[in-house]
């Protein structure tokens, strides 16, 4: 058999979808992939370069040597290059050389389909598959009800490399011990969902994972792909969602990465006022290429197709949302209509959307994008970019603003808070209290509450409380849920320890316990992203810095009646007036003593008096804590 026999995986259609843009599982097709020829085992390649003039396969197995085994370019103007060689498997290392048109460069690139790659700083590619057997059945059968829209959605964020920490190995903990230590934790802690900041590929450890090299890879720093699949299976397996950040905005202009992968500008935009993003260094895609959005699509589809994941979170849409973003006047070109708006990237997340939503409709995808871009999270069949969820950033910015002040000065700010409220359902909003916020020098969460240590505490446990309250689904990082002390160091493991505070330990407390208050009442979730599950009773009461507001479900049994106060003065026989005549039992109180709350403001069960205030005709008067939150339910 010769080197590299004539074989293909591609069929005429195959090739007319690639080329179309349509194509959504080109995973299957391009890449390496180990089969059996004439009798023969190997290994088929196949890799996009149109202008190149000529593709060799090097790697361990011909010792890196140029031109022995040369790919042979497809015949129908595709620009693939592709072909079979013997005796070539699992395990073996590659890359692509290839010599271009342009000017005779020659570039040496690690495979963009890879399965699998070294570990970095190592580049090559690794001819990769595994037999995995999943274990979630139930989990995916099932799923569609977890993850929809008028469900708990709680999610915990977490980096890989810093969540815990094999300190004394010097090492991190590998997706085998996660599938044992951090499963065990979320399900302790009663989160619904987990989000892992990146786990493709990718070259820098402060890039944090979102400067991606292999965007079909599983990062080899914590193990095989079939270990991280069964990470995600165990957390399926205790009823646990997996979210994964997925990077479409940019990428990485590494010598083995797709930058400049052909000699040409393939992957990128090849104008640098598109192709080139300031702020992080890194090359644009090119979305109005339609092998480009083939690509990206099948990107998305892979994860969701291979990995069970059961969303994506969209990073820096912002940034491919708009050509000027973080640009000045004249580094950026208008569109065809003279707008600043990206109409191919607009076109590209539509695609994206519908191609997710049409293959997994129990999923979803969920954008971090600031501004306020219309209709992110509506359906494209009525102008929206079709995202199920969009991080609520105005949300997170007013909030720690104001929790950030000193109490005394709230009352000026009050509308800090209310503000949310104008705009709560113009999308299908998640509050974020993301990584982001504790970097930077922007301090940890508790970090930035005022006062002395129980009140800083106090205005940590009223944040979630009042977070968890709020109509949207939530996101918390990770150590927030405990009160970190310190930023977010992405090369040290949390801090643990802390734990053997009683401070930190309430929080903690606190958050598991609000989390299944959350899972628990309908009011907080099957309106979560309608009007008609939320409404104030008062927002005026800025004098004493108290917000009071019914949250409600599809049956009115369920609703909830919170309020907060926001100083460190207990306020008693503290009059709120209430939807209708009955009892109300108080079903949470964020002051409680094994939160390091005081325990001392608790309300027995309330009878409502025919006294108006609130503008309603019934009323209860109740303990309010200091710094606290209370809920009570209509109890029959």
């Amino acid at each position: 058999m010769a080197e590299v026999s004539v074989h293909s995986l591609f069929t005429e259609f195959d090739i007319n979808l690639f080329k179309s843009g349509k194509h959504y599982k080109l995973y299957e097709k391009f890449g390496s992939h180990i089969t059996t020829l004439d009798g023969v085992d190997g290994t088929y390649f196949a890799v996009w370069a149109p202008s190149a003039k000529e593709v060799s396969v090097i790697g361990d197995f011909n010792f890196w040597t140029e031109g022995k085994h040369k790919l042979n370019v497809r015949w129908d103007q595709s620009g693939i290059w592709e072909g079979f060689i013997p005796n070539v498997g699992k395990g073996n290392l590659y890359k692509y050389k290839i010599r271009s048109h342009h000017s005779d460069i020659v570039t040496e690139k690690a495979d963009p389909y890879a399965r699998r790659n070294e570990h970095p700083p190592k580049t090559a590619s690794i001819i990769w598959e595994d037999d995995y057997s999943w274990q979630d059945k139930d989990w995916m059968t099932s799923r569609k009800s977890k993850n929809a829209l008028d469900a708990p959605y709680s999610v915990y964020e977490v980096h890989l490399g810093s969540w815990k920490k094999k300190v004394e190995e010097g090492r991190f903990l590998s997706y085998y011990e996660m599938a044992d230590e951090l499963v065990s934790y979320v399900k302790e802690m009663n989160f619904t969902h987990v989000e892992l900041m990146p786990v493709m590929e990718f070259p820098y450890d402060p890039s944090w994972g979102y400067q991606i090299t292999g965007y079909f890879a599983p990062t080899s720093r914590y193990g095989y792909p079939e270990e991280f699949k069964l990470l995600v299976d165990k957390l399926h397996q205790n009823d646990i969602g997996i979210i994964l950040d997925w990077v479409p905005s940019h990428f990485p202009e590494d010598a083995h990465g797709l930058g400049f992968f052909d000699g040409s500008h393939l992957y990128e935009h090849p104008d640098r006022r598109k192709g080139y993003h300031p702020d992080w260094k890194s090359l644009i895609f090119n979305y109005g290429r339609n092998e480009v959005k083939s690509f990206l699509i099948s990107n998305a589809i892979f994860w969701l197709d291979q990995y069970h994941a059961d969303g994506l979170r969209v990073d820096a849409v912002a940034s491919m949302l708009f050509l000027d973003y973080s640009r000045e006047d004249g580094e950026w070109e208008p569109n065809m209509f003279g707008g600043r708006e990206n109409l191919e990237a607009i076109s590209f997340m539509r695609e994206m959307n519908e191609a997710v939503y049409g293959m997994f409709p129990d999923v979803q995808t969920i954008a971090e994008e600031s501004t306020s871009f219309p209709m992110v999270s509506k359906p494209t069949s009525i102008g929206g970019l079709g995202f199920g969820m969009k991080w609520m950033m105005g949300w997170m910015h007013d909030t720690l603003q104001y929790f950030s002040k000193e109490p005394i000065y709230r009352k000026y700010h009050q509308n800090d808070l209310t503000f949310s409220m104008t705009y709560a359902f113009s999308e299908n909003f998640m509050l974020p209290l993301s990584h982001d916020e504790v970097v930077y020098g922007k301090r940890s969460i508790l970090g930035r509450m005022p006062g002395d240590e129980w009140q800083r505490f106090a205005n940590l446990r009223l944040l979630y409380s009042y977070m968890f309250t709020h109509p949207g689904t939530k996101i918390l990082f990770q150590g927030a849920e405990f009160g970190q002390n310190d930023e977010w160091d992405f090369q040290n493991s949390l801090d643990w320890h802390l734990l053997q505070y009683k401070s930190h330990k309430g929080v903690q407390e606190l958050i598991k316990d609000l989390n299944t208050f959350y899972k628990q009442q309908p009011s907080l979730y099957e309106k979560q992203f309608s009007n008609d599950g939320f409404e104030w009773i008062d927002y005026n009461d800025s004098e004493n810095s108290v917000l009071s507001y019914i949250r409600k479900g599809n049956t009115s049994s369920e609703d909830l009646v919170v309020v907060i106060n926001m100083t460190p003065t207990p306020k008693e026989h503290y009059k709120v007036g209430v939807p209708r005549s009955g009892k109300l039992k108080e079903v949470f109180n964020s002051d409680l003593k094994k939160y390091f709350g005081t325990g001392k403001y608790k309300n027995t069960v309330k009878t409502t008096k025919a006294q108006p205030w609130n503008y309603r005709d019934y009323s209860i008067e109740i303990n309010l804590p200091p710094l606290g939150l209370i809920a009570f339910k209509y109890s029959e």
